[in-house]
C-alpha cells in the first residue's frame, strides 16, 4: 500500500486528477490518496496558495502527484509550482516527449527527454520592482561596479547559476541516460553572451561529462537548439538545460509530439518527487468534462516507474498508446476534422483506458 499526496489543482485539475486515479487503480495497485488542496481557490479562502500542510504531507509521504495550478500573470501570488520545487529542493524537472501513433503532429518517432534545472536561473524569484528604494539602490550599485547604465524605470531579475546546482543537474541527466539506456546528453546554454552564468553552466557540464565516457556529450547554443529540434529532432536524446531554457524547450518539444496534452512531467530531488502534467489549468474548460487527461495519466506512469512498479506503468502506457492509435475514445483536441466518430469527454477517456488495462 502506497500513501501518495494528491493535489487536484485549479481549473481542469480536479477532473483530470479523478481520471488519473481511476486509471492507476485499474492496475490493481493499492494506493491511499492523501488529498491536499493548493492554488487559486485556496488562496482566496486562506490567503496562501500553498499552505504548510501541503508541504508537510509531501515530506511525510515522499511522493506526490498534482493537477495544474493557476499562476496569475504579472500580479498576484508567485507560482505554486516554483514554490513547491524550492521548498522541497526538487532540483530536476524531467519532461519526456515521446511520439504516439495517431496523435496529430507533423513528426514521427520523437523520443526526447528534457532535464531542466529547477531551483536557480531567472526562476529563482530574486526580483526588484520598478521604482522601489531597493531597486534604485541596486541600479546605483551596478553602475558603480560595472560602469553600465540601467534605466531608472527598470524592473530587475537576478540570474544565479552555481557550480553546485549545475553539477547535480548535469550528473542527474547522465545518470538518467545510463539508467534508461540513452546514448547522448546535450547541454543547452547561451554561453556566448552570458559568460559568467551560462558560461559557468557549460564549463561545469563539460567537467561532469568526463565522468561518463560511455555516454556521448555535446553542447548547443539555445537558439540553435530550437532550430535543430524543428529540423532534425532525431539527432537528440537527453537535453540538460538551465531553468528558463528548459521551460521553453520542453514546450517546443511537446509541440513535436502533438502538444502539451501528451506531455508528462516530474520534479525530483534527493528525498521527494512531485509528478505533474506540463500544461496549465485551462479554467475556461473547468467542469465541462472536455479536456484531454493523457498528460497527467502519463505523469502517473512516470510516478509508478519511480516507485519501481514497472509492470503497472507499462500497462497504462500501452493502453494510452492503443487508445490514441485507435482514435475513437479521445477528446476533441486529438480528433481529425474528417473523423466520423465524435470526440469523448475526460471521464470517457479514463473509462476506455480502464477497460484496456483490465483486458491485459
Amino acid at each position: 500500500m502506497y500513501t501518495i499526496t494528491l493535489i487536484p489543482g485549479d481549473g481542469i485539475g480536479p477532473e483530470i486528477s479523478e481520471a488519473m486515479k481511476k486509471v492507476v487503480e485499474a492496475t490493481g495497485i493499492k494506493i491511499q490518496w492523501e488529498i491536499q488542496n493548493a492554488g487559486e481557490e485556496v488562496y482566496l479562502k486562506e490567503g496562501n496558495p500553498l499552505p504548510e500542510r501541503v508541504i508537510e504531507s509531501i515530506k511525510k509521504n515522499k511522493i506526490a502527484i498534482k493537477g495544474p495550478i493557476t499562476t496569475p500573470v504579472g500580479t498576484g501570488f508567485r507560482s505554486v509550482n516554483v514554490s513547491l520545487r524550492q521548498a522541497l529542493d526538487l532540483y530536476a524537472c524531467v519532461r519526456p516527449c515521446k511520439s504516439f501513433k495517431g496523435a496529430k503532429t507533423k513528426y514521427e518517432n520523437i523520443d526526447l527527454v528534457i532535464v531542466r534545472e529547477n531551483t536557480e536561473d531567472l526562476y529563482a524569484g530574486i526580483e526588484f520592482k520598478k521604482g522601489e528604494t531597493e531597486t534604485i539602490d541596486l541600479i546605483k550599485f551596478i553602475e558603480e561596479k560595472t560602469g553600465k547604465k540601467i534605466r531608472q524605470d527598470s524592473g530587475i531579475s537576478i540570474k544565479p547559476i552555481s557550480v553546485f546546482g549545475t553539477e547535480r543537474i548535469v550528473r542527474f541527466a547522465f545518470e538518467y541516460a545510463r539508467k534508461n539506456g540513452r546514448k547522448k546528453v546535450t547541454a543547452v546554454h547561451k554561453a556566448n553572451i552570458m559568460k559568467h552564468s551560462d558560461g559557468l553552466f557549460l564549463e561545469v557540464a563539460r567537467e561532469v561529462a568526463t565522468n561518463y565516457p560511455d555516454v556521448e556529450f555535446e553542447d548547443k547554443i539555445v537558439d540553435n537548439m530550437c532550430m535543430q529540434l524543428v529540423q532534425k529532432p532525431e539527432l537528440y536524446d537527453v537535453l540538460v538545460l538551465p531553468n528558463l531554457y528548459g521551460d521553453i524547450i520542453s514546450d517546443l518539444a511537446a509541440g513535436l509530439i502533438g502538444g502539451l496534452g501528451l506531455a508528462p512531467g516530474a520534479n525530483i530531488g534527493d528525498e521527494y518527487a512531485v509528478f505533474e502534467p506540463t500544461h496549465g489549468s485551462a479554467p475556461k474548460y473547468k467542469g465541462l468534462n472536455k479536456v484531454n487527461p493523457f498528460a497527467i495519466i502519463l505523469s502517473a506512469v512516470m510516478m509508478l516507474r519511480y516507485l519501481g512498479e514497472t509492470q503497472s506503468a507499462d500497462k497504462i502506457e500501452n493502453a494510452v498508446a492503443e487508445i490514441i492509435k485507435e482514435g475513437r475514445f479521445v477528446t476533441y483536441d486529438m480528433k481529425s476534422p474528417d473523423d466520423p466518430n465524435p470526440p469523448v469527454g475526460t471521464l470517457e477517456v479514463a473509462e476506455a483506458l480502464v477497460e484496456k488495462i483490465k483486458s491485459y
